[in-house]
């Protein structure tokens, strides 16, 4: 299928189901077997002949974490539930019992699929000189590198427990993992049963001597089987086994709170030991240290997972090597505008020429932490106000922002503790921003603070300027380099006003009012979203052209999802790109007949979050109105969290995103899934010049930042109507 058939081509024909299911739950997609379905995309990249090797481990890797997490909070939740006896059924008509039983099955099918892929890439790896190795392949060489090896990396962080009465099974962390052992005392037979919990901090496989261009490892289990001696003198293993545990990770914090920090601090203790959801157990395991085990943990048949293989998937991100660059993507360098060269680096100069919008990773984050250092040292500032969801550990923004406050000028910080694993990491950052002279806001209980924004108030002659920054991911250096976001510069005036009530609101409570060009969620997002949606309704009821371009992570708010159906019967054709979970059900005739869904997984992750309506027009079209937000259309994000959803006004912008980034998008055949009307995806058969979105960003400039290069015009995916 070529670029201009998939964006000009006539729809399929439309499924057609019982009306029962048109009108009812089944209108609906299950949120977690589409979660599912969405790693399972991610675990076919690791069988991509056209992805490198070592990356198709990485999506292994990928794979394998995703599936923990997932575990660790949506999994328990619906566990605690169904304990409960809660039978309140989800939008798609599946009580929390119902959807485990799917769940379970479907992810052992995942579980065994990466035992395959890993053998597969195993031996891939093997014709490459990368070779993972076992006790008995090695040499007399590699035995001696390993005892000096365990003697002076491994042994004194070890500490092997025996189970009797005298000693109590110890407590076994999430992800932790560990050696059970069967032993037995060499002097008179007697019998011990004992633990070796593996520590996090060494790594997992251990690198061996090897010859120039290869790599060999052995896994740490394998190792420490090797050692039992020194761990257990006067012993001798006569059975063992390795288990890996998940626990319950969600985190329950009291809404009456005096102080929130210190509430947060109490939670993170809770959650360590949390209640384990799934224990993996390395097949043939001694049946009386299974059911030790099981005991101990206090979990059933239907917690564990015996894996014929190797436990832990997800330590094999340590396998990818950076000295191996011949098996990793080719290295990308992400450009640096060339309207803020233009400016020899000054970010306000660039600013206030024209609004500007950057896309990562394609082009360079650093130009947001640049804005941020520019303002903490210049002379000028005299205000920052700064959203902090999740950061990097040492993170140059929190560095700035402390720069600033110290110089003495006004820094307000509003962190969210409540992000998810980043808890801890926030309250560091919030107590070292105090010290530095900050104003810390940790905004609402019931709320998470989602939007990122910040926002630099600069004295200009008599007057002061305000520049603002709207991001649609977090300010995280590092993820940054992986994830395709937006960055938006602007000095207009409206939407500084509008960043500054935000601010307002989520610091003194005080509900904005006459916002001029941005909706917030939990107060007016959901409401803009479905009268957009309502509106290209009507368009298409009067005869006008009618078209919708959405893009976004995950799509299940029900209420959203009935607007877009009532849209597609009227006639608007909708095209969507949903990275992971979504909740609609495209091509059934009379309910969404109109509606297209893809799913692109590839090189990069898609962060983005993108709408554009055709205004009357169609698509692509200048008078379109377009919108990028911090915001998935999910339940979570239009009620219950603090979003932003901005509406772009320049039309250079405008046209970058309607026809350069999601046309694109949306003619992406190379790392392409299209959504069947069941809720399952299709992938594209893709031939050898399969436009690739990714390829394409990586080798074409942004149009609104392109400064003095733009006489050369970037390659038109899509020709706009007046």
């Amino acid at each position: 299928m070529s670029q201009a058939n998939f964006l000009k081509s006539p729809l399929p024909a439309p499924v057609d189901i019982p009306e029962t299911h048109r009108l009812g739950p089944k209108r609906f997609c299950n949120r977690e077997l589409s979660w599912l379905g969405f790693n399972w995309r991610v675990l076919d990249e690791a069988s991509n002949a056209r992805v490198p090797l070592l990356e198709r481990v990485r999506f292994l890797s990928i794979s394998a974490t995703n599936l923990d997490e997932f575990y660790t909070v949506r999994v328990a939740g619906l566990r605690e539930l169904a304990k409960e006896g809660n039978t309140t059924p989800a939008a798609d008509g599946l009580t929390p019992a119902e959807q485990l039983v799917l769940i379970d099955k479907d992810a052992r099918r995942l579980l065994q699929a990466q035992q395959s892929v890993w053998n597969r890439l195993k031996r891939q790896m093997e014709d490459q000189g990368i070779t993972l190795l076992t006790r008995s392949k090695l040499t007399k060489q590699d035995k001696a590198h390993l005892e000096k090896y365990f003697l002076g990396q491994v042994f004194a962080v070890l500490s092997p427990l025996a189970i009797d009465p005298a000693h109590p099974f110890p407590f076994i962390p999430n992800t932790g993992f560990c050696l059970a052992l069967q032993l037995k005392r060499e002097r008179d037979g007697r019998p011990l049963q004992a633990l070796l919990p593996i520590p996090q901090q060494i790594d997992r496989f251990v690198p061996l001597p090897a010859k120039s261009g290869e790599h060999r490892f052995l896994p740490l289990e394998e190792l420490l089987l090797m050692n039992i001696g020194s761990l257990f003198p006067g012993y001798t293993a006569t059975g063992s086994c390795t288990f890996r545990v998940l626990r319950d990770s969600d985190l329950e914090v009291e809404d009456e709170a005096e102080d929130l920090v210190r509430e947060f601090e109490v939670a993170l203790k809770r959650r360590r030991r949390g209640e384990v959801v799934r224990m993996k157990l390395s097949s043939g395991a001694p049946e009386e240290l299974r059911r030790v085990i099981m005991d101990e943990l206090h979990i059933t048949e239907a917690e564990v997972i015996e894996v014929r293989g190797l436990i832990g998937v997800a330590d094999l991100k340590e396998l990818v090597l950076d000295d191996r660059p011949d098996l990793l993507w080719p290295v990308f360098a992400p450009r640096v505008p060339e309207r803020v060269q233009d400016h020899e680096g000054d970010m306000f100069d660039a600013i206030k020429q024209k609004d500007m919008l950057l896309h990562h990773p394609y082009e360079t984050f650093d130009m947001v932490v640049r804005f941020l250092q520019q303002a903490a040292r210049d002379p000028n500032v005299v205000a920052i106000k700064q959203t902090l969801y999740r950061t990097s550990k040492n993170s140059p923004i929190v560095e700035a922002l402390c720069e600033a406050a110290e110089d003495g000028k006004s820094v307000t910080a509003l962190i969210e503790l409540k992000a998810r694993f980043d808890e801890a990491a926030n309250i560091r950052q919030s107590r070292r921003l105090e010290r530095a002279g900050a104003h810390v806001v940790y905004g609402f209980i019931n709320y998470k603070t989602h939007a990122k924004i910040s926002v630099v108030v600069r004295r200009e002659g008599d007057k002061l300027v305000t520049y603002t920054h709207f991001g649609t991911g977090n300010y995280h250096p590092i993820t940054a380099k992986i994830y395709t976001d937006l960055s938006f510069f602007t000095c207009d005036a409206a939407l500084g006003r509008d960043a500054t009530k935000v601010f307002n609101y989520v610091g003194g409570y005080a509900e904005p009012e006459g916002l001029e060009n941005l909706s917030i969620s939990p107060i007016n997002m959901k409401s803009t979203i479905i009268e957009g949606l309502d509106r290209e309704a009507q368009h298409a009821r009067n005869g006008r052209p009618a078209e919708v371009w959405a893009k976004m992570n995950s799509l299940i708010e029900p209420d959203v999802i009935d607007a877009l159906y009532r849209a597609s019967q009227a006639g608007v054709r909708i095209n969507l790109v949903i990275r992971g979970i979504c909740g609609v059900r495209p091509g059934i005739k009379g309910l969404s007949e109109n509606i297209r869904v893809k799913s692109i997984v590839g090189r990069f992750l898609e962060h983005s979050r993108i709408v554009c309506f055709g205004n009357g027009q169609g698509l692509p079209s200048k008078k379109a109105r377009v919108y990028f937000s911090s915001a998935d259309w999910m339940g979570r994000n239009l009620n219950w969290r603090i979003e932003t959803l901005v509406e772009v006004k320049n039309p250079t912008v405008k046209a970058q995103i309607v026809s350069q980034i999601m046309a694109a998008n949306l003619a992406d055949e190379a790392q392409s899934w299209v959504m069947n009307p069941d809720g399952s995806f299709t992938r594209y058969a893709v031939e050898e010049n399969a436009f690739n979105c990714h390829r394409f960003f990586m080798e074409n400039p942004s149009l609104s930042g392109r400064g003095s290069a733009g006489a050369a015009d970037v390659p038109k995916l899509a020709h706009s109507k007046d």
